[in-house]
């Protein structure tokens, strides 16, 4: 217990350290790849979310998921790469495979779909190689290129707005 709390400050301290050296670049990249990262520690409408983008015109085959949970049962079996704060090293970087493939994929649109700051997520969302980050703007500023003000139930919204704004921006 002590330990895990010991780690997620070490981890977290990091993370934070390493988000003051990010650095923006701007593109005009039409947006065809979407990442999507989501706490199911509370929200469980992975699939309504991706219904939702692929009415916005995003292809099914275009998008992944990596999803983060607390606590991950032994015998569970799940249709996503998910990972928990046991993947994360006391050196804040991941040790699973199939999150190290998610991070290193040059997505066009990263969706950080969380709005509780965890080390986890925001250590998976700073290394992403993705071109334009989005999320929620009760996360660290540092993290994402644009931010939605609403809450994580609001999925409909959110996507809505996002859209509404990749449009301005001439993402899509």
């Amino acid at each position: 217990m002590f330990l895990d709390y010991f780690k997620d400050f070490s981890t977290k301290k990091i993370v934070k350290k390493s988000l003051s050296n990010v650095k923006h670049s701007a593109n005009d990249k039409q947006i065809k790849t979407v990442g999507l990262i989501i706490d199911e520690s509370y929200f469980f409408e992975k699939e309504s979310i991706i219904k939702e983008l692929n009415q916005n015109g995003i292809q099914q085959e275009n998008i992944k998921i990596l999803v983060f949970r607390d606590k991950i049962k032994k015998n569970e079996v799940f249709d996503y790469p998910i990972y928990s704060n046991k993947d994360l090293s006391w050196i804040a970087t991941i040790d699973n495979k199939e999150v190290n493939s998610f991070i290193k994929e040059p997505f066009d649109l990263l969706i950080n779909y969380y709005d509780t700051e965890k080390t986890a997520l925001l250590l998976a969302s700073q290394m992403s190689k993705a071109s334009f980050k989005v999320g929620f703007s009760s996360i660290d500023k540092r993290v994402n290129h644009f931010m939605i003000t609403t809450n994580a139930e609001d999925y409909k919204i959110f996507i809505s707005e996002l859209f509404k704004y990749l449009k301005i921006l001439n993402k899509i």
